[in-house]
């Protein structure tokens, strides 16, 4: 996948940004991030060009993306903007200068109807404008020409430094509110900081293509909260609902995948290394977050 000397992180403010920035300077690298302020990867293509070959990286990790999945019903020509052809825009500068690329997808490009784990090879058909937007990039990376590209699909991402499914479950806790969770959602939950090592090791793997990495074992939103609540020592009313009825008090919501389990015997195939289970790693965020 090319060689560390010089590294670019696109949506640096982000979590994902943020775990790998510290993974790498664990290593001993020194990464650029740059915020969507300093580059906005939803401008027309000539400027994304000029503005990542003036920096000349030798790898750029795409984090930049447009996440807020109900949102993005709405904001879909932003969204088809930053996740689809800004991410081309990216493939195409990596191209221009020969710095590998990798790139970040969701298990929202699949519809959920499989009966196991999503490989990577799947046919994709997405249900939200969410999904829609990140199979539109997908497809302008694998398109373009010239780029050592590297795709890594993961799902329920989580992690310290921004806005995620356990901090809110957290502050409505700890504000006394009561829950009431979806139970027929069943997917993997993934910490940052691991998803930031795998990737890294895929790079020293010399990866390319499409992988899937999430942390193992699979759970449901409602069942993921409840060990939310038992990993920080919160106690609040507790209730579980159906994707139905969450429509109906949401009819603007977006669809989501019923069963969206990602397989990640790729990624052990070729590193060596297993991703741990979701449930190890909660409880390192709990850490991760003590520590800040």
């Amino acid at each position: 996948m090319g060689v560390y000397d010089r590294i670019l992180i696109t949506g640096g403010g982000g979590m994902l940004a943020q775990s790998l920035i510290r993974v790498l300077r664990e290593r001993g690298h020194d990464p650029t991030a740059l915020a969507r302020a300093e580059l906005d990867i939803a401008q027309d293509a000539p400027r994304v060009m000029e503005q990542i070959i003036a920096r000349k990286p030798s790898l750029i990790l795409n984090c930049a993306a447009f996440t807020k999945v109900d949102a993005c019903e709405d904001e879909h020509k932003l969204a088809n903007r930053i996740n689809g052809f800004g991410a081309g825009y990216v493939a195409a500068a990596a191209a221009a200068i020969g710095a590998s690329f990798v790139h970040y997808s969701t298990d929202f490009v699949f519809d959920g109807t499989s009966t196991r784990p999503y490989l990577p090879d799947d046919p994709v058909h997405p249900l939200s404008e969410y999904g829609k937007s990140k199979r539109l990039g997908e497809g302008l990376i694998q398109q373009s020409k010239g780029v050592n590209w590297l795709l890594i699909r993961t799902a329920w991402l989580y992690g310290p430094g921004g806005p995620c499914f356990p901090q809110t479950m957290i502050n409505a806790a700890r504000a006394g509110k009561p829950l009431k969770v979806v139970d027929d959602q069943t997917g993997s939950p993934t910490f940052t900081h691991d998803l930031a090592e795998a990737t890294l090791n895929l790079i020293d793997a010399s990866a390319t293509g499409i992988y899937h990495v999430v942390n193992a074992g699979q759970t449901t939103w409602y069942d993921f909260t409840a060990a939310i609540l038992e990993e920080f020592e919160l106690k609040t009313e507790l209730s579980r609902t159906t994707s139905a009825e969450w429509k109906k008090l949401r009819p603007n919501s977006a669809t989501r995948p019923a069963y969206s389990v990602l397989d990640a015997s790729k990624y052990t195939q070729t590193t060596g290394n297993t991703m741990r289970h979701w449930r190890e790693a909660l409880a390192d965020y709990h850490r991760s977050l003590d520590e800040t």
